[in-house]
């Protein structure tokens, strides 16, 4: 176990290595880059222009630039933003708690529905409620979240008037109703794609044991059909799920992204989008390597956790 663990961090470490100099080369060879933002004052001169540059450290070559930052980074200073002239890891820590909010509900939404669903679909194969599931997760699948996002605001925001149409709470008001209230529309729009993997994921692994031999022996036994269901196949088809859970981050935070800019919701997603905007680089780079170190180790845990519950897995 100690030696996995050892060689996974170590693959890890090289995957970001990888990712920052991928991230790092592209945002500072795009167009613009932060001293746009300078170009359009009135009264600024080259000179000016230059000053600016070197007292930045964009006046140095590319690697030079990167050494540094990742030096940096190594010794625990991300740097500092350029738009308000604060910790990135400051920045970054005032939007954690909207985004593990939103990604913690809407993943709790998704494993519900889209476990209950695969289970029923598996159990009644060919049914009208398998062929509804099916043509519903392609659907799902097929329609950007944006747009589910817009109908949803358009539906029950501005027509019938159940949920507010954006933010987290409303100003002057932060009660934990409130909260609730500014949530449920953002995280059923995100966990909507996901529901549609999990259940379709659910149904194939809950297929797959229902074929096997111990739980033909169990029938045989005379063990209800309820007990059959819940103690030999749905522990059995959950295991793969764990696994599903560690590769469902990347697209958690990526429709986190889109579900947050869409819904003004101030988390993580919308704070990348703005600092692009804004090119303030080392905002950029921070949510870059913490969301890729945020995969790698929920990739880890899950690893780990299955290999704890099913004593067939051999980590090596």
């Amino acid at each position: 176990m100690a030696r996995y663990i050892l060689n996974r961090l170590g693959q890890s470490i090289i995957l970001l290595v990888i990712v920052s100099i991928i991230g790092f080369s592209v945002l500072h060879l795009t167009p613009g880059g932060p001293l746009s933002q300078y170009a359009l004052t009135p009264g600024m001169t080259q000179e000016a222009m230059d000053r600016i540059s070197e007292q930045m450290g964009l006046n140095r070559p590319l690697p030079v630039q990167y050494l540094d930052w990742a030096w940096r980074l190594l010794q625990g200073d991300w740097g500092t933003s350029y738009r308000d002239n604060q910790p990135v890891l400051d920045v970054i820590g005032r939007h954690l708690f909207a985004t593990f909010l939103l990604m913690g509900s809407s993943t709790v939404i998704s494993i519900a529905i889209g476990t209950w669903i695969g289970i029923r679909g598996a159990t009644h194969r060919y049914s009208v409620f398998d062929y509804t599931a099916t043509v519903g997760a392609m659907i799902a699948l097929s329609i950007p979240t944006f747009w589910f996002g817009l109908v949803a605001i358009y539906l029950f925001s501005l027509k019938l008037g159940w949920f507010p149409a954006g933010n987290m709470y409303t100003i002057g008001d932060q009660s934990v109703l409130n909260y609730l209230h500014h949530l449920i529309m953002p995280s059923v729009v995100l966990a909507l794609v996901n529901i549609a993997v999990w259940s379709r994921y659910m149904r194939t692994a809950t297929l797959d044991v229902i074929n096997q031999d111990f739980v033909k022996t169990a029938r045989a036994k005379g063990a209800s059909e309820r007990r059959v269901l819940m103690k030999h196949i749905v522990g059995n088809a959950l295991l793969p799920m764990i696994t599903l859970a560690g590769m469902q981050l990347p697209n958690l935070l990526s429709g986190a992204l889109v579900t947050e800019t869409v819904f003004t919701w101030p988390g993580m997603g919308r704070l990348f989008l703005d600092s692009l905007g804004y090119s303030d680089y080392p905002v950029v780079m921070g949510l870059l390597m913490f969301s890729a170190i945020l995969v790698l180790i929920g990739n880890l845990i899950a690893d780990l956790v299955a290999a704890a519950i099913d004593p067939r897995i051999r980590l090596a």
